[in-house]
């Protein structure tokens, strides 16, 4: 039997994050990439699969307004703080910023030429600035109410903005006379959208008036009616000249443009209406709002062309309404469909669809979800686990897409938060899901279908755990807040049947004191093992519950049991930070797992059993060793804890999600890293004989750079000591230094920190650093090196200028004053040294002295000894003579004595060098 392959790395990819949290967001001129808000941040989102491109951090500024420029290179933002900021897309930077209103902006637009930004606030103006400048062109003053959205006309050559507010009005400026031209009031409520007709002269409004209608009927009864309605106004005299009743508030309203995708949509639908008026021109145009459901009207008719049968918004308990239906609506360029936004933060994509019956459809093409709050339970669909069934804060279960993390479907049938799921695919052939929730009961869906097949009832509690039988398939287990376990049958399954047919629990137990988090299915179906916060574990027989064992070892509450897949033995994690395995066959522990600093909330087994893989409350994700107990690997991707873990049966990839909104997917990547590994030796290898090459060849600065690339300080620093010890070292050093990059720069003064630090290395960094300063300028430095280290990549350890400067500072100072030390001790040397008559004194010195009678003539005497033919012997009896005067205590003469004796010794010095 081959050898386990055991894991011993995993590597993260995130599939699902939240990246819209409501409020404003913008589309590229292309549709690639969509704009969102955030909280206080933005993010740059792929428009195809809801992947964060990049984002950008507002400083905990709230946003409120977004806009791009026509060209898509320059971002504009506001939040609560007031401030208008530029941001360019290709950098991230911000380019300039200027504080705007005097209270928070709502409404922002940018001019078709993009050289005008006009922004609407809560403080009822209208301003225009300029771009490039960030100056005011224009103030408008004049709305009584909060101003909510502004739009330039789209041709440039009408220069008009418009504005709408809660006053119920839109009002019209003049950008040319700087003046109000028109003031449009015919709504009774909020004005929520604006749009511009294609052939420029026509402007619709939309908002969340209600017109009152007063109905009598024959039999004398009265009652009213809410009208809600889109007005029509002509451009030419800022007259209305058509108000479309919609029957729903309205949010959004978008004009579709002839030759379009929709324009041909609708040639289906506007055969069946009558002809229209004579003169009038035909303006289609989209509706959504509050009912969740996309409608298409001509304003010749005024009737509705088309609306969908039913809602794709999926329905919530909450009673309030305004997180219900959609809050705007736009059509994507190019074709490329309707973009409608919900109010839970959801992106649904619309594309018309031509069927058979020569009508058409708008079929829901992709969704994206924005924010899913806090992920409760996952696990993979199908043999190919191509997709994944996620359990959020929601009544209803989303099932993703991993090619394209778009939401394929939503099953929606629970009338409260749906707990936990499991799935399997049944003898069939069929992917079946169980749920459980929070309304006592659990769903049996079929996949295929997208419905709800089985309804089970009976539970007095939440359905915490749920369990497919992993044999046959034809059973599932559901343990309840009520501390009771169900075994639930599935014959009797039809799937002609159009409604969900009543399951019929097989066994019941009173299975614990406290709440069961946890439920698994032994691999051959003949037990089942449940977790309590009763801090115990128990072990049934199947089918009639009949108990086996009891696991009690743990301190506090387990949430998760499971299995092994090979032996008879059984996993516990548990609120105490640990998890353990017992045996089935006398539940005693056989092994505890110590290491994660919180609850441990999941745990499973990988590689057939000879590895565990957890998750918990610390955010961490921790592989583990069966045999040796050991945490082999930990992995902190989380920001909150993790709910959710689901192992796919055949690649053993494994998905984690958490209370952070996040789902990530882990890959196995040993082989990939080995390989990495063994490439990067075998380069290293090559490298590294280059290396030695180079300095063989005396090619310093080759060898430098390699040595560099290598990442090898102690190599680095041998070159640079032995470039020292040269003659022409500072030529050496120079032609090396001035062949770095700034990258090379950096990481050499991260070195020449690390060996300023030690006093044998003192020396040659103190050399380095000198000459690399006389390279460049210390302004230069730190210019060019900030700069380039804000482009780096995040695991680059490279720390900042001021920090490298702050270590080589103290050390340098110390060295300094070690020096002086030492060169003033050379002083006191040579003082003591000159007093001992072993090193000659400073005759210059001597000589500029004033001399007295006696130094005269012992001077012209020790004059005549010079120029005379003095041989060895007789210097040397007059040094001796000298010497035992010195040591004479007579007082007599004592100082021409010694004067002439230093004098006699000077002669024997020259007379020596001689």
């Amino acid at each position: 039997m081959a050898s386990l392959a055991l894991k011993k790395n995993y590597r993260c990819e995130p599939i699902l994050r939240q990246f819209y949290g409501g409020g404003p967001l913008v589309v590229s001129s292309d549709g690639s990439f969509m704009v969102c808000s955030c909280g206080d941040s933005i993010n740059i989102v792929d428009s195809s699969n809801a992947s964060i491109k990049s984002t950008i951090e507002a400083d905990s500024d709230t946003i409120t307004a977004l806009a791009l420029s026509p060209n898509d290179k320059l971002l504009f933002s506001s939040g609560h703080s007031r401030q208008i900021k530029v941001w360019d897309l290709s950098t991230l930077k911000c380019l300039r910023t200027w504080k705007g209103h005097d209270g928070p902006m709502i409404g922002m637009a940018c001019h078709a030429s993009g050289g005008l930004l006009a922004t609407a606030g809560a403080d009822r103006k209208v301003l225009v600035w300029d771009v490039d400048g960030g100056f005011c062109t224009h103030y408008f003053k004049g709305h009584k109410g909060v101003v909510n959205s502004v739009m330039f006309h789209p041709e440039t050559s009408k220069s008009l903005l418009f504005s709408a507010s809660d006053d119920t009005t839109v009002r019209v400026w003049d950008l040319l006379g700087k003046k109000c031209v028109a003031t449009l009031e015919k709504h009774f409520s909020t004005v929520t959208s604006i749009a511009i007709s294609e052939d420029g002269w026509t402007l619709l409004s939309a908002g969340r008036d209600k017109a009152r209608l007063k109905l009598c009927l024959c039999d004398l009864s009265c009652y009213f009616v809410w009208i809600v309605v889109v007005n029509l106004w002509d451009l030419h005299d800022y007259s209305c000249k058509m108000t479309v009743p919609t029957f729903e508030v309205v949010e959004a309203v978008c004009i579709i443009h002839s030759g379009t995708l929709f324009s041909s949509f609708l040639d289906s639908y506007n055969k069946t209406t009558k002809k229209k008026r004579s003169g009038s021109l035909e303006i289609y145009f989209i509706t959504v709002g509050e009912r969740g459901v996309v409608r298409v009207w001509n304003s010749d008719s005024a009737i509705c062309l088309y609306e969908q049968k039913s809602s794709d918004v999926t329905v919530s308990s909450d009673t309030d309404e305004t997180k219900r239906g959609f809050t705007t609506a736009i059509l994507l360029p190019l074709d490329q469909g309707l973009l409608c936004v919900t109010a839970d933060q959801q992106f649904l994509f619309y594309t018309p669809v031509e069927l058979r019956e020569s009508k058409s459809e708008l079929v829901l093409s992709k969704r994206l979800v924005g924010y899913n709050e806090e992920i409760l339970d996952i696990k993979f669909l199908g043999d190919e686990e191509k997709y994944v069934a996620v359990a959020t804060n929601l009544e209803q279960v989303q099932v993703y897409d991993l090619a394209t993390m778009s939401c394929s479907y939503v099953l929606a049938g629970h009338s409260e938060i749906v707990l936990c799921l499991d799935t399997c695919i049944s003898s069939s052939g069929k992917t079946l899901i169980v749920t459980g929730s929070k309304d006592n009961s659990v769903r049996l869906w079929e996949s295929e279908s997208r419905r709800c097949i089985g309804v089970g009832s009976g539970h007095m509690g939440a359905v915490g755990a749920v369990a497919f039988s992993k044999k046959l398939c034809n059973f599932f287990v559901s343990g309840s807040s009520d501390h009771t376990i169900k075994v639930w049958s599935l014959d009797g399954l039809s799937d002609d049947a159009e409604q969900p047919i009543n399951l019929k629990a097989k066994a019941v137990v009173a299975a614990h004191s406290k709440d069961i988090n946890s439920l698994a299915v032994a691999p051959n179906d003949s037990l089942v093992c449940s977790g309590s916060q009763d801090r115990t574990a128990c072990v049934w027989r199947l089918p009639d519950l009949v108990s086996v064992v009891t696991l009690r070892g743990h301190k506090r509450g387990i949430w998760s049991v499971e299995f092994s897949p090979v032996d008879q033995a059984v996993i516990t994690a548990s609120a105490d930070k640990t998890i353990k395995m017992w045996s089935i066959l006398d539940g005693s522990c056989l092994k505890t797992f110590e290491g994660h600093t919180s609850s441990v909330l999941r745990a499973s087994f990988l590689t057939r059993g000879a590895q565990i893989v957890s998750c918990g409350a610390d955010g961490l994700v921790k592989l583990w060793m069966v045999r040796t107990s050991e945490c082999i690997a930990t992995y902190d991707k989380h920001e909150d804890k993790v709910w959710a873990l689901a192992v796919g049966k055949k690649t053993e990839v494994f998905a984690t999600g958490g209370s952070d909104a996040l789902v990530n997917l882990w890959h196995d990547s040993t082989a990939l890293d080995k390989e990495e590994a063994f490439r990067k030796e075998e380069e290293g290898v090559l490298r590294g004989q280059e290396l030695e090459n180079a300095v063989l060849d005396a090619d310093y600065s080759k060898a430098v750079q390699i040595a560099f690339e290598l990442r090898r300080p102690h190599k680095l620093f041998e070159l640079f000591s032995s470039l020292c010890r040269k003659r022409e070292a500072e030529h050496q050093i120079e032609k090396a230094l001035q062949a770095l990059g700034k990258e090379e720069f950096c990481l050499l003064l991260e070195y020449v920190r690390e060996w300023n630090a030690k006093p044998k290395l003192c020396h040659v960094a103190q050399f380095i650093l000198f000459r690399l300063f006389n390279i460049l300028s210390p302004t230069e430095i730190i210019e060019d090196m900030l700069h380039s280290w804000s482009l780096r990549l995040h695991h680059v350890a490279i720390k900042g200028i001021s920090e490298l400067l702050e270590g080589l500072i103290p050390y340098t100072q110390r060295h300094f004053s070690r020096i002086d030390r030492l060169v003033r001790s050379t002083f006191l040397l040579d003082y003591i040294l000159t007093g001992m008559s072993v090193i000659e004194p400073d005759i210059v010195a001597r000589e500029l002295k004033p001399k007295s009678s006696a130094h005269s003539d012992v001077k012209d005497t020790d004059h005549v000894v010079l120029e005379g033919n003095i041989d060895e012997e007789q210097t040397e009896s007059k040094l001796k003579s000298a010497s035992k005067k010195r040591k004479s205590n007579k007082p007599r003469e004592s100082s021409s004595k010694k004067v002439k004796g230093s004098y006699n010794t000077k002669s024997g010095a020259i007379s020596l060098q001689a």
